[in-house]
C-alpha cells in the first residue's frame, strides 16, 4: 500500500469574506476554507459563536499580519431574542434556567432600548473565551464554576428594534469590539422583567466588510469541486482591503528601501500621529506604520517581498 502523498500548500495572500454557516466554529470554518484554497497559512479575525452566521473575514498568507486590526473593528448584527426564557449560556444552545410569561408590547420594548445605546458597561458572560488565571471562562463554566467578571466599557452605536412577534424580538445592533450580544439580550430581558436569550444571530458587517462581499461555504465547495483550488482565488481581496479608511503614505524609491529594512523614514504629507498604510514608489502596499514622536513613518508590520 502506497503512503498518502501530502499535497504541497500554496503560498497565497489576501482576505476572503465568508458567510459562516450555523453549527460550525470559526476555526472549523477557517480550516475548511484553508483546505479548499490549499493555503499554507490562514487565520480568522475574531470568533463567531457556532450558533451565529454571517460575516467572518478570513486572512491568508501575508494578510494574517493585519488580522489584529480587523479584530479591533466595529461590528453589526441582526439578533433574534427569545423573551421569557433564560439559559445558562445566554443563547439557544444552553440549558433553560427559568421560563416566565411574556406580555410585552412593542412600545414597552422600545422604551428600554435607549439605556443600551452609546457608551455602556457590560459584564462578559461566563460562557466566553476570556481567560481567568489562564483558563478560558467557558471551561470554568462547564465545570460549574462562576467567577466574578469586571464590567467593561463598550459602545453601542445603533440599536434598532426591527420587530416583535409574540415572544420573539428582532434587533439590529452596531457596536464596538468586545460587545457580547448574548449579554445585551439578557440585560434587555432583565429590564423587561421577563428574561431573554439569543435565539439566532447573524453578523451583517465587520469593519468595512458586509454580506454583499461574502461567499458561502457551499459556494466555495461547489467551485472547488468543479475547478480546483486556484478558482477560489477570485474571492481573495487585497491585503490592505480592511485598512482603506486609514491615511495613506507613499514613499519614494529611496525611502522605500530604508523603510523595508526596518528604518523610520520621513514622508511629505504624512499625518502627525497615528497608524498609516504604506505604499512603495511603485504604488504597492508594503505594510503599516505608526507616526513616531519625531514625525517619522516607523514600520510596524511589513509585507514580505516576493
Amino acid at each position: 500500500m502506497n503512503p498518502q502523498v501530502k499535497r504541497k500548500r500554496r503560498s497565497i495572500s489576501g482576505i476572503l469574506i465568508l458567510d459562516k454557516p450555523a453549527g460550525v466554529s470559526s476555526n472549523g470554518a477557517l480550516q475548511k476554507v484553508r483546505w479548499l484554497l490549499n493555503s499554507d497559512k490562514g487565520g480568522h479575525t475574531g470568533s463567531l459563536d457556532p450558533l451565529a452566521t454571517g460575516v467572518l473575514p478570513l486572512c491568508f498568507g501575508e494578510a494574517t499580519k493585519f488580522s489584529r486590526y480587523l479584530l479591533d473593528a466595529d461590528k453589526a448584527y441582526e439578533a433574534e431574542v427569545r423573551l421569557g426564557q433564560t439559559t445558562n449560556t445566554g443563547d439557544a444552545e444552553g440549558e433553560v434556567l427559568e421560563t416566565r410569561p411574556v406580555n410585552i408590547s412593542l412600545e414597552q420594548a422600545e422604551a428600554v432600548l435607549p439605556q443600551f445605546r452609546g457608551d455602556i458597561m457590560q459584564v462578559p458572560p461566563m460562557y466566553s473565551a476570556l481567560k481567568q488565571d489562564g483558563q478560558p471562562l467557558y471551561k470554568l463554566a462547564r465545570a460549574g464554576e462562576v467567577v466574578e467578571r469586571k464590567a467593561r466599557s463598550i459602545h453601542i452605536a445603533a440599536l434598532e428594534l426591527l420587530s416583535l412577534e409574540g415572544d420573539l424580538l428582532r434587533l439590529r445592533v452596531s457596536c464596538s469590539k468586545g460587545t457580547y450580544i448574548r449579554t445585551l439580550a439578557e440585560d434587555i430581558g432583565r429590564e423587561l422583567g421577563c428574561g431573554a436569550h439569543v435565539a439566532g444571530l447573524r453578523r451583517i458587517a465587520a469593519g468595512p466588510f458586509d454580506l454583499s462581499r461574502a461567499v458561502t461555504l457551499d459556494e466555495l465547495i461547489a467551485l472547488h469541486d468543479e475547478q480546483g483550488s486556484e478558482a477560489l482565488d477570485r474571492y481573495l481581496l487585497p491585503c490592505d482591503a480592511g485598512l482603506l479608511d486609514w491615511p495613506q503614505v507613499t514613499l519614494t524609491e529611496h525611502t522605500t528601501y530604508y523603510w523595508q529594512n526596518g528604518q523610520p523614514v520621513r514622508a511629505p504629507g504624512a499625518p502627525v500621529s497615528g497608524m498609516v498604510r504604506v505604499y512603495s514608489h511603485q504604488q504597492e502596499f508594503i505594510g503599516v506604520a505608526e507616526i513616531d514622536e519625531d514625525g517619522l513613518v516607523a514600520p510596524r508590520r511589513l509585507i514580505r517581498s516576493q
